[in-house]
């Protein structure tokens, strides 16, 4: 437990640490890779490049010095913390490594001033945290070992099927190999999934793209430029191969409501929002679904939301391509904007969630606030590291 004046000193400094904040993550990675390559596994190197796991780390480190005496209000960036760090297995001995290698990234950046007093303080601040993490991923950890279905650590699974969904975006089709039940999960979690490629163990997560089963997962995969795990699934992958994952896990998820669902996606933030509209539909609850894409080529799924949307009353879908080809037919051309919106969001109100770019997530929550729409009703996720969208 921090003592008052250790709270009273991370205050004190956490203005000099935020100002270098950034340039202490940077020197904390590539330290901990050097120091601890074995962790190299659990971090998207795409991300650690392109400076937006750094980032957001520095906006981590601030936003809990700042509010050091009144936790309370990290609530729900500790709760996305967890679900993270379960979907990678993440445990005890990891932080210590981190701890160490972050104080020493303190040290080389800020000098000498970073007194013996100063570093006890942000050294306890540091493990206050970590415990906090700790016992509640020990919780989550327990809850799916016990859970129907349920398990601890990594679990094989067989790939039983692909379906090339656009020319970018293929499923799979994951079936326990040992032949017992899948634990269910909630509409728009995601899976941890631990693949060897090339001699190296690598971690991503995945959403899962159907209802929830107990007999197979599905997850729908982007082939991105340049990514490793990516690339792998689309040209190396074969059904009948074994690779390993961790249980579901994800705050992102459809809320318990008779309240209408306005689904806004782009790309491959599909694949959360067709798990969500399978279940707001079983539920009977009035559903929009309006996907943005650059055209028919990449614009996944499309058959089976007009399937849904037919078989259904209760369900209102559009789409809009950006750059249409000769012979698409969307609805709208163009991007999201407040007019569009205006045309499709619910009079009575209803509980909005939008994934994709980070670009096309900006301009929804900018459109949507300026719509008026209550900040308890707007729910988004990122794929990678947690980014402000302001």
């Amino acid at each position: 437990m921090l003592t008052q004046d250790q709270i009273d000193l991370i205050k004190a400094t956490a203005p000099v640490v935020a100002e270098h904040a950034e340039q202490i993550t940077r020197t904390f990675y590539p330290l901990m890779f050097d120091r601890y390559p074995e962790v190299t596994a659990v971090f998207n190197q795409a991300h650690q490049n392109g400076g937006a796991q750094p980032r957001a780390l520095a906006d981590a480190i601030i936003a809990y010095a700042s509010n050091i005496d009144n936790l309370g209000v990290l609530g729900p960036a500790v709760e996305r913390i967890v679900n993270k760090h379960v979907s990678l297995n993440i445990t005890p001995p990891q932080y210590e490594i981190v701890g160490e290698c972050l104080m020493a990234a303190i040290g080389q950046v800020l000098g000498d001033a970073v007194t013996p007093e100063i570093a006890d303080a942000w050294g306890a601040a540091y493990w206050q945290l970590a415990n906090l993490l700790i016992e509640a991923e020990e919780t989550v950890y327990q809850a799916h070992e016990q859970a129907p279905g349920g398990w601890r650590g990594a679990r094989a699974v067989r790939i039983a099927k692909t379906v090339r969904e656009s020319s970018v975006i293929t499923s799979f089709y994951l079936e326990p190999v040992d032949g017992k039940p899948l634990m269910t999960y909630r509409p728009g979690q995601y899976l941890g999934l631990k693949l060897r490629i090339n001699g190296e163990t690598l971690h991503r997560n995945y959403s899962l793209s159907a209802s929830p089963s107990t007999e197979r997962y599905r997850i729908s995969v982007k082939r991105e430029p340049g990514g490793v795990a990516s690339t792998w699934l689309h040209d190396e992958a074969r059904v009948g191969d074994v690779i390993e994952i961790y249980p579901p896990a994800g705050d992102f998820t459809l809320k318990d409501s008779d309240a209408p669902v306005v689904l806004l996606t782009a790309g491959v933030g599909q694949t959360p929002a067709i798990s969500m509209l399978e279940a707001a539909v079983a539920g009977g609850r009035p559903v929009t679904y309006l996907h943005f894409a650059l055209n028919s080529e990449v614009h996944a799924f499309r058959d089976h939301v007009e399937g849904i949307a037919a078989a259904n009353d209760n369900v209102t879908r559009a789409y809009v391509y950006d750059r249409p080809l000769p012979g698409d037919a969307p609805d709208h051309e163009g991007v999201i904007s407040v007019e569009l919106l205006k045309q499709y969001l619910p009079a009575g109100g209803a509980e909005v969630y939008f994934l994709g770019p980070k670009p096309f997530m900006a301009q929804a929550l900018r459109h949507l606030k300026s719509l008026g729409v209550a900040e308890d009703h707007i729910h988004y996720e990122f794929f990678g590291p947690l980014e402000a969208l302001t």
